[in-house]
């Protein structure tokens, strides 16, 4: 992923804003460049250079008469949502066993991802 900063400069503030750019090879030959959140704003060039370029100028031209706030909400509620089911399972005779059970699924996963990550390791 590669990363741009924009800057927005105006007589009362400058700010600079920095995004994840992913690109992607087309199957054209062509890469795209788009910003994950941002998918409206999608540009494409001969190259990676270029189409990070372009997109850039997009975001510009974006920002040009826009600005970006931070909102603040409060909660209107002061119950934590988990407290309702803290504890619910604790007298059921059969909780050990699907712990156990959860306990053996995650170490096939990570057995599985632990092999995965030394084929690429092998390969690269």
């Amino acid at each position: 992923m590669v990363s741009f900063s924009i800057s927005k400069n105006s007589s009362a503030e400058s700010s600079k804003l920095t995004y994840g750019v992913l690109i992607d090879q087309e199957q054209d030959g062509q890469f795209s460049a788009v910003v994950p959140g941002l998918s409206d704003y999608k540009s494409l060039g001969v190259t990676e250079d270029e189409a990070v370029s372009k997109l850039q100028q997009i975001l510009q031209e974006r920002l040009k008469n826009s600005k970006i706030v931070t909102l603040e909400v409060e909660s209107t509620s002061n119950e934590d949502p988990w407290e309702n089911i803290f504890g619910m399972y604790k007298d059921n005779p059969l909780f050990d066993e699907v712990l156990a059970e959860i306990e053996a699924e995650r170490a096939k996963l990570d057995a599985k991802m632990e092999e995965y990550y030394k084929q690429l390791d092998e390969q690269g």
